[in-house]
């Protein structure tokens, strides 16, 4: 089944264009990468297929309807580049206010992933360091069963040597088979033996996309060194 079905989006802002004619298709059960450098349009596509965002021209739906749809959006787990939280409230509490919201809404798991990603459940959110925060909002896209997860730059904050640990960490926790995964990011080399299918972005336009083990088999190439290609 076809979690995400995208058909020529575009993105207009006053005075410039975030997406140019993006189509892209993730079954269920798909890890999809959308690869390019700052400003060429990846969050505001995740936005889009998060429901907060209105496209300005094209199709899109997840799980067969608009995105922005209230019954649609309690299936997808939302991880935006800022943090969201409030700094006053604890680490435990905010997992005790989200759990109503999201069903499913796995309590042990949550707990499972705040010692994974080493997070003192009693901290206050404005007392953690901007890579914990990070942390935080991954510990709380995985903690319940979604059909489809949105990673928005999900490794800004962390410093390089967490940055393995915590991915297989969290990918140990994918459902798969059962949910889709769109990480959006640059880091290309942290996150590529876990992608499963590429998109990449330059200046709004897609440049390449198609399964990461074809374009490597076709091009003899990483994606790493493709992707200085065709974006950077």
């Amino acid at each position: 089944m076809t979690i995400v079905e995208v058909q020529d989006l575009w993105k207009r802002y006053p005075g410039s264009t975030a997406l140019r004619g993006v189509s892209l298709q993730v079954p269920r059960g798909v890890v999809l990468g959308v690869l390019g450098e700052n400003g060429s349009g990846k969050s505001t596509l995740l936005r889009i297929l998060a429901g907060v965002s209105r496209p300005s021209r094209g199709t899109v739906r997840v799980l067969g309807r608009d995105p922005r749809d209230a019954a649609v959006r309690r299936h997808i787990a939302f991880l935006p580049e800022v943090t969201p939280y409030d700094p006053w409230m604890r680490v435990r509490g905010l997992l005790d206010f989200l759990q109503p919201f999201y069903p499913g809404w796995d309590s042990r798991k949550a707990r499972i992933l705040l010692e994974a990603l080493q997070l003192d459940p009693d901290r206050r959110i404005g007392e953690l360091s901007k890579g914990q925060q990070a942390r935080l909002k991954l510990a709380t896209a995985f903690a319940w069963p979604s059909d489809l997860v949105l990673l928005d730059e999900p490794l800004g904050g962390i410093d390089p040597p967490s940055r393995h640990r915590i991915l297989h960490t969290l990918f140990s926790e994918f459902r798969y088979g059962e949910q889709a995964i769109v990480l959006s990011t640059h880091l290309v080399q942290e996150v590529e033996e876990f992608l499963e299918t590429v998109v990449f972005l330059h200046h709004g336009e897609v440049t390449l996309q198609g399964s990461a083990d074809d374009l490597r088999a076709r091009t003899g190439k990483s994606l790493l060194e493709l992707f200085e290609e065709v974006v950077a």
